[in-house]
């Protein structure tokens, strides 16, 4: 997002974390409210275009979405809607992305509540290592022909009672909602929206052998003073580094890898 757009989520940010700062209100139910909002904007690309049509005031539109979503989404639900909608938006799908970002972080401030937000964020990440690797659940969940219902039961004998009841959740939205994105790429999403409720950059580090708990540490001390913030690491082993590790914070790569040493000492050797 760019502009308009990401100002008018930043705002939206701030009015989600004052509501859910309330513990009387549900977080979860809330999150499920505005992942129905979600999908249906999704599908009436009219209602969204007009809903950001900057020819049209603010306070109309505003008025229109709680019209149609009063009684149908709980009343918080409708004043952050009501809010988005008020706002200027640089294209239409922003505001589709925007209430799901919304409808995910509020699940993760669910977890957050239950002291669950770290298991959520290891989960997320080993289920995208499960996916990664198998290329017949793959198939099965980003499946065209497969119904919204069979994804469903399918991460749930995989999930149900193995994972906290957010991670399930969030997959599932996911999964049978991609709205055009990779699974991989969603789960990237979600990885980062759980780190950023505690205000914390996600480190994935591969390493050929299991890192101790004092690797840990210094590693995790070492890359939050490298940038500036708390880090959260997402562990993968793979013997095919050879030694030294590979870590990965967003699109930058730190790799002090043996077969890293090795390819570039090669490609010196052919240059």
């Amino acid at each position: 997002m760019n502009g308009a757009s990401r100002e008018a989520l930043a705002a939206a940010r701030e009015r989600l974390d004052a509501l859910t700062d309330n513990t009387s209100v549900d977080a979860a139910a809330l999150a499920d409210d505005l992942a129905s909002v979600t999908a249906l904007l999704h599908r009436e690309v009219s209602l969204r275009r007009v809903l950001t049509d900057p020819a049209q005031s603010g306070e109309s539109k505003a008025e229109l979405a709680a019209r149609l979503l009063s009684g149908q989404v709980s009343g918080e639900a409708v004043d952050l809607v009501s809010g988005l909608v008020r706002s200027r938006w640089s294209q239409s799908r922003d505001l589709v992305d925007s209430v799901e970002e919304l409808a995910n972080t509020a699940d993760l401030t669910a977890a957050q509540r239950a002291g669950g937000l770290d298991d959520v964020e290891d989960e997320l990440f080993r289920f995208g290592r499960i996916v990664g690797s198998g290329q017949e659940l793959r198939a099965a969940l980003t499946s065209r022909t497969a119904t919204a219902a069979a994804k469903s039961e399918l991460l749930r004998s995989l999930l149900g009672g193995k994972a906290q009841p957010v991670t399930e959740r969030v997959i599932v939205r996911l999964v049978t909602q991609p709205r055009g994105r990779s699974l991989e790429a969603g789960l990237e999403s979600l990885s980062k929206l759980a780190a950023d409720r505690r205000d914390r950059t996600v480190a994935t580090v591969t390493s050929a052998v299991p890192l101790s708990d004092r690797q840990k540490q210094r590693l995790g001390a070492a890359l939050a003073k490298l940038y500036g913030r708390e880090m959260h690491l997402n562990l993968d082993v793979d013997p095919a580094v050879l030694g030294g590790i590979s870590v990965r914070v967003g699109d930058e790569i730190i790799n002090g890898t043996v077969a890293e040493r090795l390819e570039e000492a090669t490609r010196r050797m052919a240059g």
